[in-house]
């Protein structure tokens, strides 16, 4: 399933604006946006940003089809010399990006786009489309394999998506967060990524016992041998003729290499301790012992502290659903406006409410770093055109609550730029890893978070501090709005 042309995938108004801009010729100025989120999902101290292969493939395939031209005609809004701009619209600005898989804040921005503002304005809405949903379902999907402390964490949500593309982007993102696959087999063909599964309680219901479907399960997949034990009766029932099977796997020589069960009802801390001692005295101690039914972070946590034996979970709807928090939240909004001598003039949004005032002005982001322990001490945003020096000493402070102050000695902190370039003149510049290799990035991200930073109760958070000189412009701007309106 490949993203070919999603040119109308946007809200009309961006295609009105364009319009707008196309008739005041001189108003299709170079200007910069920036996509960011203003808080955190889930109540947590941090998110996991997604979604950048698939904005890629639509920015490289983004124009206007007869078809497509045909269709706004229809509408009525648009006259003919516009439409005729349309046939031959490309993309031709800049792209800078934080890598997928890294972990990241609220209020700094994850894109940045730079270009004529009529391209910049229409990209707005599928660009927000496309990295809200995954870096929401990769956040979620990092909290659980959180949560499961080591065990693997399997993605099983296809069914309980919100549509074919829910399902496959979602298990994309879920993935990318640290589970170890899916049982989305199209998203495995696409994305390379393990696909797993057992079977229903149909399979055992087809067969005129439980045994016989077992044994017959068993001789199908030797080498992934997961029955699920719950249809008729866990622990008098199927755990013991699960063990039957397995003992006649042993005695006809067939290697047990990944055998186990798979809970999906019931008590499940009561019912993997109660099998696990079971598995145990069969001599069957390598045993897995997977569970699904409507799990999330939560419950995941609860039944570990509880003692359950489980090491293998099946998550489906609250995962791929994202069913506590169903919205990341990123906007996309205009930070500043090229002039004919090429400065760029900052823009910022202002608002009564606190939270929704933007910072201007083109900007890059630097991740601050404690030398001696690799993890994360803040964020800053920075003017373009500032550098960070580790030699010198550092003054962090908090925007609003400017009295909170940290300074860090030189040579204290490491520094890294977190955007790379996407595109530069409308020509992608930049190869998105595999999934795998952005699993991996994830794992390696959420490491530089100190453990308070993890926990899912009152988490620490991450400062995002700005430099003295952004910190500066935007409160120039401020005085001069309230100046001018007073």
């Amino acid at each position: 399933m490949s993203m070919k042309n999603l040119s109308l995938l946007t809200d009309l108004y961006e295609l009105t604006m364009m319009q707008g801009y196309f008739r005041a010729k001189d108003a299709n100025k170079t200007v910069v946006f920036d996509m960011f989120f203003r808080s955190n999902p889930f109540g947590g101290a941090y998110a996991i940003c997604a979604g950048l292969a698939q904005l890629i493939e639509y920015i490289e395939n983004l124009r206007f089809t007869p078809e497509d031209v045909d269709y706004l005609r229809t509408t009525g809004l648009f006259a003919d010399d516009f439409l005729e701009y349309l046939l031959g619209f490309r993309f031709s600005g800049d792209i800078y990006a934080i890598p997928e898989g890294t972990v990241v804040f609220p209020r700094e921005p994850l894109v940045k786009v730079i270009g004529p503002i009529m391209e910049a304005q229409l990209v707005e809405t599928a660009l927000l489309n496309l990295i809200n949903h995954q870096s929401l379902i990769a956040t979620k999907a990092s909290r659980v394999v959180y949560a499961a402390k080591g065990d693997g964490v399997m993605e099983f949500g296809l069914r309980r998506a919100q549509g074919p593309d829910a399902g496959i982007y979602g298990a994309r993102a879920a993935v990318i967060g640290g589970c170890v696959g899916t049982s989305n087999v199209l998203c495995g063909q696409l994305f390379g990524v393990p696909v797993k599964g057992t079977h229903a309680h149909s399979w055992i219901m087809s067969f005129p016992d439980e045994l016989t479907a077992f044994r017959t399960y068993a001789r199908l997949y030797p080498g992934a041998c997961i029955l699920l034990v719950d249809t008729y009766d866990t622990l008098q029932s199927g755990v013991p003729n699960a063990i039957k099977v397995f003992k006649e796997m042993k005695e006809a020589g067939t290697p047990l290499t990944y055998f186990g069960i798979r809970l999906d009802s019931g008590d499940l801390a009561y019912l993997s301790k109660r099998a696990k001692e079971m598995l145990d005295e069969a001599g069957f101690p390598d045993a897995v012992i997977s569970a699904s039914n409507d799990l999330d972070e939560y419950l995941i946590e609860s039944l570990k502290r509880q003692g359950a034996t489980i090491n293998s979970w099946g998550v489906g709807t609250n995962l791929i659903t994202s069913k506590d928090c169903p919205s990341f939240g990123g906007v996309y909004k205009l930070a500043a406006i090229q002039e004919t001598d090429g400065t760029f003039t900052p823009k910022i949004k202002v608002s009564e409410n606190a939270e929704k005032i933007t910072n201007p002005g083109n900007k890059n982001i630097f991740r601050i770093y404690r030398k001696d322990v690799g993890k994360i001490i803040a964020d800053l945003i920075a003017l373009e055109d500032e550098e960070i020096e580790t030699g010198k000493s550092l003054l962090l402070f908090d925007p609003i609550e400017t009295w909170k102050k940290t300074h860090l000695a030189p040579n204290s902190f490491t520094v890294r730029p977190l955007f790379v370039p996407v595109f530069k003149g409308g020509q992608c510049v930049y190869t998105s890893p595999t999934v795998m290799e952005l699993r991996e990035t994830c794992k390696k991200e959420l490491a530089t978070l100190w453990e308070e930073s993890l926990r899912f109760v009152n988490p620490h958070n991450v400062h995002v501090d700005l430099t003295r000189k952004l910190w500066n412009l935007r409160k120039e701007l401020l005085d001069r709005y309230h100046f001018e309106e007073t």
